[in-house]
């Protein structure tokens, strides 16, 4: 076959073909490669009248029909198959070939990738996609990482399918190495906080204040309008809605069917592990991993809730003052969710030596992903003024608006408290905002005591080197 395709795709499920669709949309040739010959039959039966796509079994055949330097994507799961589909793909190539892996992949074997396929001439990037199978085929936003000059190849095409966002595509380059799939993780960290922080302020008003799914769903249509508008917000507005077409008579709501046991593909846990690796702390990111684990012990806590039987009070605040404070807090919260992922990719760029430019990844999140929000436009002033804040929180814009907002959360978790509604990442966010803005902690104890029983030494404040006490003598 002749050399005419622009991109080759290796899966094209629906995401990868959505891509690839994307693409053809946009002008470019696109072919992709599938173990399953109705994926590819599927794939040519979908494009658009007038554009190049074409399927196939044979990787071969789509390596071959690539124009140089060839670019080609993967869409599999995350470790050995990215592996198998990258030794499969080898005899084929050549020299300044690239090939990307689109998945989520672990960013440490993304680097390994890096170094296996570098002495061999060959560009390998990890690129972080987000925005689900509407985002592929309309407008994603994508965090590629890998070589820098090899990147002038992928970008026009990146460019051409990428969301926009104020007119600016929501792709740009995260870095070297493993960069970009660093990014998708923290995004995701970020996404769990979030989706963790939303399900309290949904349990607050549901079993606490008796809200039904009409109600919460106006209360979220409202809020998406206003000064929450996000994608997570807006889709949440419509789970209200949805009716169970599995009932008797499909008048009950979905959500109230659903199991409350959550599950995860792992990327918010590497998030939490890394950063405590660096260290940097994220607890509102943890505390939404450790709730999603606690949830998968469904009998535990039904064994639990019998044998203690808790009591969830009534929350009796006036409904228009409550709406507001949650409102409030949700914005302070989700401000604070984004400056513990900013902070922690701060850390790991200067770490790691990704160069991860901190605006660029605020300008592509504002569009096509799941953590799209206009809360991201917050942080415009504060990385103008540096592009390598190593917190957000302190940019004097932020501070304004978290003080404002910060007596609102304050009330929200006195309420819960009381009325024995778990809010852990919201108390988790409350929590390390105290801490941070706090000159003193009470570490100086801690150090103490580790001096102690291990003669770990400390610093004092009125000197300069480090000390040890022999405690047990009476010092």
């Amino acid at each position: 076959m002749e050399a005419q395709f622009d991109f080759g795709m290796i899966g094209i499920g629906v995401m990868g073909s959505n891509l690839l669709l994307n693409m053809a949309d946009k002008g470019y040739a696109a072919i992709g490669f599938d173990l399953k010959q109705e994926r590819a039959d599927k794939l040519e039966a979908s494009a658009t009248k007038g554009t190049t796509v074409k399927g196939t079994t044979n990787v071969e055949e789509m390596v071959r029909a690539l124009k140089k330097p060839r670019k080609i994507m993967m869409l599999v799961p995350a470790g050995k198959p990215v592996d198998d589909v990258i030794n499969n793909l080898l005899p084929h190539l050549e020299k300044d070939d690239i090939v990307i892996d689109g998945g989520n992949s672990y960013y440490k074997d993304t680097q390994k990738r890096v170094d296996y396929l570098q002495p061999k001439g060959i560009h390998f990037f990890g690129m972080g996609v987000s925005g689900g199978e509407a985002g592929a085929r309309f407008g994603p936003s994508m965090m590629p990482g890998g070589d820098k000059e090899a990147y002038q190849y992928l970008k026009p095409i990146l460019e051409a399918i990428a969301a926009k966002a104020d007119g600016k595509p929501c792709v740009a380059y995260m870095g070297n190495g493993p960069a970009g799939h660093y990014v998708k993780m923290t995004h995701n960290g970020i996404e769990y906080a979030m989706m963790q922080l939303i399900s309290e302020a949904y349990d607050l008003m549901k079993r606490g204040a008796g809200y039904t799914n009409d109600d919460l769903h106006t209360i979220f249509l409202k809020w998406n309008a206003d000064s929450l508008q996000s994608f997570l917000i807006e889709i949440t507005a419509e789970v209200f809605r949805t009716l169970d077409t599995e009932t008797e008579d499909g008048t009950d709501y979905l959500v109230d069917h659903i199991l409350d046991k959550a599950g995860s593909k792992g990327t918010g846990k590497w998030t939490s592990q890394d950063a405590m690796d660096l260290p940097v702390s994220i607890p509102t990111i943890d505390m939404a991993v450790a709730l999603r684990d606690l949830s998968v012990y469904k009998n535990q806590r039904v064994e639990a809730s019998k044998l203690y039987q808790p009591e969830i009070g009534k929350i009796n605040s006036p409904s228009a003052e409550l709406i507001q404070d949650l409102e409030d807090a949700l914005y302070f919260t989700f401000l604070i969710a984004y400056a513990q992922g900013l902070s922690l990719l701060a850390k790991a760029s200067v770490d790691y030596k990704f160069d991860i430019p901190l605006p660029d990844v605020v300008q592509i999140w504002k569009g096509g992903c799941i953590i799209r929000s206009s809360l991201l436009y917050q942080f415009d002033k504060a990385f103008a003024a540096n592009a390598t804040l190593e917190n957000v929180l302190l940019h004097p814009t932020i501070a304004e608006i978290l003080k404002s907002k910060e007596a609102a959360l304050r009330r929200i978790i006195s309420l819960t408290i009381n009325a024995r509604i778990p809010v852990a990442a919201m108390s988790s966010a409350l929590a390390y905002f105290d801490a941070y803005c706090s000159e003193r902690l009470p570490t100086n104890l801690i150090q103490a005591q580790r001096d102690f029983f291990g003669a770990h030494t400390y610093q004092r404040i009125d000197k300069e080197g480090v000390f040890h006490t022999e405690w047990h003598e009476g010092g």
